[in-house]
């Protein structure tokens, strides 16, 4: 699982950031990606990384903010010429659908996949199947906008072969049977419940993506104990007033949403023209001093999304 930042400006396009858009690639997972945001441009960044459009099978909008959506009509149309069949659904705010559609129409655009839309209402889960669950909650913002919690299923405990060697268990076929947990009958009669050599399940990992926002309780409780939160970092330090009026957060009140909900690493994005080459390490520098494993991410920056450690 990794997260790759194909946008990580604010506003408008920069010379050094393009407007947002996060991929998170479960290409191992379930060999798929989804993005989260399609701010203008966002095809032409795909072209520079090793992303297929057509693995491409979510997107989740945080708000519909033209440096948020501008960008889904060009990807979605290229997605058809490239290749893409499989169906694509968009989970967002009430009106994504009337956007897409009316682009797609006007524009006299065909896909060439069913392309299914999820909009969005009262608080809670949107997605789940064995592998994965999606909720969200609403945030604070000029218009209706919310973050994103992608939680993945614990991952089943691995057999614990030195164990097994260690009672004289040859390998083989039984380890099979053991790893499946089924009671095995030993050619020297011993019975062995695989049960007892299989280690405590590996818990899943937490991804929490949060759309702009200025402070509240609920950026808290959608990052709570999350192996990564992405979260907007507009303003600097000393610019809380400005945050506050413009419905945005600074760097450290991210980084207190991260000290609060316990999360393991704080990725900060969404980062001001203002902020530019030392302006933004500054950024990081200010978060740090609250939380400090922060960073301040740039377009095409890969980040792994660690396993956990076991319960």
């Amino acid at each position: 699982m990794q997260l790759e930042f194909l946008g990580t400006g604010a506003g408008s396009p920069g010379k050094f950031r393009n407007v947002t858009s996060t991929a998170l690639r479960l290409l191992d997972e379930r060999n798929e990606v989804w993005l989260f945001d399609v701010g203008e441009g966002t095809q032409h960044q795909i072209l520079r990384t090793t992303l297929k459009p057509r693995k491409i099978t979510k997107i989740f909008i945080t708000h519909l903010h033209g440096d948020h959506i501008f960008g889904l009509p060009g990807f979605l149309s290229s997605r058809s010429f490239q290749g893409g069949e499989e169906p694509l659904t968009i989970y967002g705010p009430v009106g994504v659908k009337d956007f897409v559609k009316t682009s797609l129409r006007v524009s006299g655009t065909r896909l060439s996949y069913p392309l299914n839309f999820v909009e969005l209402g009262d608080d809670g889960v949107i997605f789940e199947d064995a592998t994965f669950k999606v909720s969200f909650q609403h945030l604070e913002h000029r218009i209706e906008c919310v973050g994103y919690r992608v939680e993945e299923a614990a991952h089943p405990g691995e057999l614990q072969v030195a164990k097994l060697k260690a009672m004289q268990i040859p390998s083989g076929p039984v380890y099979g049977q053991l790893k499946a947990g089924q009671t095995v009958t030993l050619p020297d009669g011993r019975t062995i419940n695989g049960q007892d050599f299989i280690a405590a399940p590996q818990p899943g990992r937490i991804v929490t993506i949060l759309g702009d926002t200025r402070q509240t309780p609920n950026a808290v409780s959608l990052a709570q104990n999350a192996t990564v939160l992405v979260h907007e970092s507009t303003f600097g330090k000393d610019e809380g007033k400005l945050a506050h009026n413009y419905y945005h957060s600074t760097s450290t009140q991210a980084a207190q949403v991260a000290k609060k909900a316990g999360v393991h690493q704080l990725l900060l994005t969404h980062i001001s023209a203002r902020y530019t080459g030392k302006l933004s390490k500054e950024l990081q520098k200010q978060a740090q001093q609250v939380f400090k494993k922060t960073k301040v991410v740039r377009d095409f920056d890969l980040i792994e999304v660690p396993l956990t450690e076991k319960a």
